[in-house]
């Protein structure tokens, strides 16, 4: 493979360096003087398969990458494979759940086609997939000890987390110390000059940073990027924070429909974190969701089903969406969930068909009027929904599940 030349057009690396980021170490600046120095840099952006889907939170961080891939540098996608086993800690008030290694590659099954809807894995400066088992897999006890010699327990309890924990009296696992240091050692496996991660993983990125100093001695840049929360609730989302997913593998429709179906205040971020808008366009969707949230919201919904799609496929989705929207018509295709019975209470089928991200909030859409099982609108919560055949559950104007049960 021919790299491609190194672009050091000013303007294309503002945006790269502004753009959907919260922070950069050391600096910004130091960061901006690099990029234009025409040095291909070797940057990474590593995710743990807790779960098989990529959202619109891993999305940033894959736009950044991408933005830098197209200025010529090397781009490389590292699956945690090893690190997933023993769980980031990361905003957890308890240990996460450990999973095993089967678990773990069931997940990770299509990162790569999820990725490839963001950054390039063909052509032209493709990007490289790298799974960390590689090198941690081979670590025996006294590599462990180690690397553990170049930080102390004070260093580790400075992680907001873990001293939240201590706070409230929960228990801290031994394990959930290394995990910073086995993420921390892929830098210096990978041998990077950069990395990206959500500003979550900060303490995480800067624990490589440190290490790939003590070690090969040499300076390592941590993009901190901005994180995508749910404008009601103020929480990050993602697969345990209990608010809707948005996954890169998504069929455009239903991507479409959970897009508008957020609060107006996230359309600002969504523009400028998750399209390839220009800067000039998102400022102009920004005085738009002033006036007219709605038309803003369409617009950044299109915007982002096309970046992670097809224009095509985003354009058919905004069609079908405004005529179930305004014509109070089914859409012809939507989810299908199976049930494990014959009949169940209303406001958990609600909550097994994922409409409603709590129990009380079910039963709160149905005695506000919100709910309709074969277009027939229900006001009680505790009314017994046979499940026959398969029935259409309907929440909202533009929400709709079929739903199957089976003995």
């Amino acid at each position: 493979m021919i790299d491609m030349p190194i672009l050091t057009d000013q303007n294309l690396i503002h945006e790269a360096i502004t753009r959907a980021v919260e922070k950069i170490y050391p600096s910004s600046e130091a960061f901006q003087k690099e990029l234009s120095s025409g040095r291909r840099l070797r940057i990474y952006y590593g995710v743990d398969p807790t779960s098989p889907h990529l959202h619109l939170g891993h999305a940033i961080p894959l736009f950044i990458l991408r933005r830098l891939q197209d200025l010529g540098h090397e781009i490389i996608f590292l699956i945690g494979d090893f690190t997933a086993r023993i769980g980031d800690p990361t905003d957890k008030l308890a240990a996460r759940k450990p999973l095993s290694a089967h678990e773990v590659k069931a997940n990770f099954t299509t990162f790569k086609k999820q990725a490839s809807r963001i950054i390039k894995f063909s052509a032209e400066n493709k990007a490289r997939v790298a799974f960390n088992s590689k090198w941690l897999a081979k670590m025996n006890l006294e590599d462990v000890v180690r690397l553990a010699q170049y930080f102390t327990v004070q260093q580790m309890m400075e992680r907001d987390m873990f001293e939240e924990r201590m706070r409230s009296g929960k228990p801290i696992g031994l394990h959930e110390f290394l995990y910073p240091l086995l993420q921390g050692y892929d830098s210096v496996a990978l041998d990077v000059d950069v990395e990206i991660g959500g500003n979550d993983q900060t303490f995480n990125m800067l624990m490589g940073r440190d290490l790939l100093r003590s070690i090969k001695a040499k300076e390592k840049f941590v993009l901190a990027a901005k994180l995508l929360v749910d404008p009601g609730t103020g929480k990050k989302l993602g697969k345990t924070e209990g608010v809707p997913l948005i996954n890169l593998d998504d069929a455009p429709g239903e991507m479409f429909g959970k897009i508008m179906a957020m609060g107006d205040g996230a359309i600002a971020p969504l523009a400028e974190y998750c399209t390839t808008l220009s800067l000039d366009d998102v400022l102009a969707l920004q005085s738009l969701a002033a006036t007219k949230p709605r038309d803003a919201k369409l617009k950044v919904a299109e915007a982002i089903v096309a970046a992670v799609t097809t224009g095509v496929a985003a354009r058919k989705a905004r069609k079908a969406f405004i005529a179930v929207f305004s014509g109070d018509q089914k859409p012809e295709a939507m989810p299908e969930i199976i049930i494990g019975a014959t009949s169940m209470n209303l406001t958990e089928l609600l909550f097994e068909a994922k409409l409603a991200p709590s129990k009380s909030e079910a039963r709160r859409l149905v005695e506000q009027g919100g709910v309709r099982v074969n277009d027939e609108k229900k006001s009680d919560p505790n009314e017994i929904i046979l499940l026959g055949r398969g029935i259409v559950l309907q929440v909202g104007p533009r929400r709709f599940v079929r739903v199957r049960g089976s003995a």
